[in-house]
């Protein structure tokens, strides 16, 4: 009972301190009809909650969601059989290029919530662990790029090929002595673990978020398809370093802290880290919506005003309120909603369009 009562509190603690300076609700139109959705079912009984919030107030509102995957989430807006796509992760750069070839379907997308501190298949941070030996205490953004990539002439963002990320040798860090260990350790090699990559056009959030949307990744790098028995060898590895949920934490090995550059500040994962953003390697989670018509013609002020409708509901303190109720993603801060609603009314011209004319 005791630990049921100090859940709640921190929930609502949580909810009252999210809710914070963020907008009220207020209806700019009446909506009626179907709204459709396809994507990830994860986000399958959060959509419900939105769903319920948002028929309170447009009674006369129906949805039709086919939550399957995140991986099927694009292919509801190229075939035009839904109006939001629902996703867990960042759209990959083949899946955009799919859909402009096939259908010119132009896909906008805001944040909808924080992914979790540690709930599996629900878009948990990402904890850097290195062995319990180990005395590394905390790592940056750019250096965990250091360790895991490799010389690169650019990386992905979205569909342009991004220049300003290219790297050469020089940034490879591949001892610990050059991380700030010293006596035996400074020679010592590291020895990276991470997932196997995905293949050509897929760039993970971990290669988006730490290499630029690089490709390339350190030639010694420890594939593992398991996160469990990745995380199990590194118990037995003292010069190992590896990304993972924190869900797959054992004793023989433990998470450090994170800054985005060398000079700090430096944020250990928790909940509270992962819901205020200032642990760097946190995941959103994304609705995406198209803003041009059946004939593409592509207009971003307009798109479909029902599912902008819906999408200013999320983007309000009720929405918000529904994330916390759902407890495991996390409620956006108030900065990132004002971000996204910005998104959302922007009359700016998508990147691809231009891409795609030249």
């Amino acid at each position: 009972m005791r630990t049921l009562a100090i859940t709640a509190f921190l929930l609502g603690f949580c909810a009252s301190l999210c809710a914070e300076d963020l907008p009220d609700y207020e209806p700019q139109m009446r909506v009626t009809g179907v709204l459709r959705s396809s994507g990830s079912a994860e986000m399958g009984p959060l959509m419900k909650l939105w769903e319920a919030g948002f028929k309170r107030v447009h009674p006369d509102v129906q949805f039709a969601d086919n939550l399957k995957s995140s991986a099927t989430a694009m292919y509801g807006l190229d075939m035009r059989t839904a109006d939001l796509a629902l996703m867990g992760r960042p759209v990959f750069p083949y899946e955009r290029y799919g859909v402009y070839e096939r259908s010119w379907v132009y896909p906008a997308f805001v944040e909808v919530a924080t992914g979790s501190f540690e709930r599996l298949h629900k878009s948990p941070a990402y904890a850097i662990f290195v062995h319990k030996d180990n005395p590394l205490a905390k790592i940056s953004v750019r250096e965990l790029d250091g360790v895991f990539g490799a010389q690169r002439a650019g990386g992905w963002n979205a569909l342009s090929w991004d220049t300003k990320v290219a790297r050469t040798p020089k940034d490879d860090i591949r001892t610990w002595g050059t991380l700030g260990l010293v006596g035996d350790w400074a020679r010592k090699p590291i020895h990276p673990y991470g997932k196997p990559r995905l293949g050509a056009g897929a760039i993970t959030y971990f290669q988006a978020r730490v290499m630029g949307g690089g490709e390339l990744f350190n030639e010694e790098l420890r594939e593992y398809a398991e996160p469990a028995r990745m995380i199990a060898d590194l118990g037995r590895d003292p010069l190992g370093i590896a990304y993972a949920p924190i869900a797959f934490a054992t004793p023989q090995v433990r998470a450090i802290a994170v800054s985005e550059t060398p000079a700090g500040p430096y944020a250990p994962l928790t909940r509270a880290s992962v819901g205020d953003r200032s642990y760097p390697l946190h995941r959103p989670v994304y609705i995406y919506y198209t803003i041009d018509d059946a004939k593409t013609d592509i207009a971003p002020a307009r798109g479909d005003p029902r599912a902008k409708e819906f999408l200013r509901y999320i983007l309000s303190r009720q929405g918000q309120a529904d994330v916390t109720r759902e407890g495991s993603y996390l409620p956006l801060t108030a900065p990132v909603v004002r971000e996204q609603l910005r998104k959302l009314d922007s009359t700016a011209m998508p990147q691809e369009h231009e891409l795609m004319e030249e």
